[in-house]
């Protein structure tokens, strides 16, 4: 490892700096927990993205998830993640403690094991995630038509990362070198998927797993491609130094289950609005699993805590510390906002390991 932080700093010109995002929740905890942030040269800054799909997730969203717990026919099915995000006047978390059916899954199938064992309720399981979860949900979706557990719906916020890191260039708010390319996700949408981001916007894309020798190396590749683009000797690339785990194509069987399922639609993100063609809905087929239409409900307005700048966190315009909220009185043993809930967030992550 060390002679890889030698060679990243020795292409590390003295003049110029290096603004590197990582698109992943697990990259920006693995990076701060390893030490790697601690080993870059001092013009390299890394940018942490719309990577966590818990802070992903809009309050309109976790809204109708509390409005529904509150129902005494329904039981709530979500991942732990989601238990503690703070909504417009209450949480799940505390919704359960005055007596809400919330029950904290480590899968969907858990749901629909749920759904079968208790066919007088009506389960619905919290969706949420990017390309990773989606192929459980959809197979999911399946296996409750096949099983005919009627009682089974699901409340959809499943996110594609593409378009919001194409969103997040369009804008131009944030100045992007280049993109530290997430490692699960990369395993479903395969390594080409960013072709398009690396062509159109000439930022180099490099996929990376999650530890420290990879994350390195992936940084360098970045720096040195950003070297190149700007002395116009090359253009910039995809590269893939996850080859163990991703292919060019992706993970074909996973792809055709959620296209089968689910298909594309413009969807709201956290302070970032609509982004097109991002989320993930039920086709007609198995829409009458969609919770929302299930129970007459829709996501309500996207509003934020105040004073909490978790939007502008996820989208790489401030760092944590630049919240004047962070760390008093927003912890993570008493949240405000979804950044410093999850496991994955940013927020989190620099309260575990960075506040110094």
């Amino acid at each position: 490892m060390s002679e890889t932080v030698a060679a990243l700093k020795k292409a590390c010109k003295n003049d110029r700096s290096y603004a590197i995002m990582e698109v992943c929740g697990t990259h920006t905890v693995s990076l701060f927990r390893s030490g790697v942030k601690s080993l870059l040269p001092a013009n390299v800054r890394l940018i942490s993205g719309p990577g966590c799909p818990v802070c992903v997730t809009s309050q309109g969203y976790i809204d109708t998830a509390l409005e529904l717990a509150q129902r005494k026919e329904v039981i709530i099915a979500t991942y732990g993640d989601m238990l503690r995000v703070p909504g417009k006047n209450s949480s799940l978390e505390r919704l359960k403690s005055k007596g809400a059916n919330v029950v904290v899954c480590y899968s969907v199938r858990d749901a629909l094991r749920i759904a079968k064992e208790q066919p007088e309720k009506e389960v619905v399981f919290l969706a949420v995630g990017f390309e990773t979860t989606t192929p459980p949900t959809a197979a999911a979706i399946l296996e409750a038509e096949a099983r005919k557990i009627a009682n089974f719906s699901i409340l959809s916020g499943h996110k594609l990362v593409i378009p919001a890191m194409n969103t997040l260039l369009q804008e131009g708010d944030v100045p992007i070198d280049g993109f530290l390319c997430p490692g699960h996700v990369s395993i479903i949408i395969g390594a080409d998927a960013y072709i398009p981001i690396a062509e159109k916007y000439q930022k180099p894309c490099v996929i990376a797993g999650f530890e420290p020798e990879n994350m390195l190396q992936a940084l360098l590749h970045i720096v040195r491609q950003t070297n190149a683009i700007r002395k116009q000797e090359q253009k910039a690339q995809v590269e893939n130094l996850y080859s163990v785990a991703v292919s060019a194509e992706g993970n074909q069987r996973a792809n055709e289950l959620i296209n089968k399922v689910f298909s594309p639609n413009d969807s709201v993100w956290r302070a970032m609005g609509i982004i097109p063609q991002s989320g993930l809905d039920l086709r007609a087929k198995y829409e009458h699993r969609d919770a929302r239409k299930r129970f007459n409900v829709t996501f309500g307005p996207d509003h934020h805590p105040k004073g909490c700048r978790c939007g502008e966190v996820i989208q790489g315009k401030i760092a944590p510390i630049e919240c004047k909220l962070f760390a008093n009185p927003c912890d993570p043993f008493d949240p405000i906002g979804p950044c410093m809930v999850s496991s994955e967030g940013t927020c989190s992550a620099w309260y575990k390991y960075h506040r110094r």
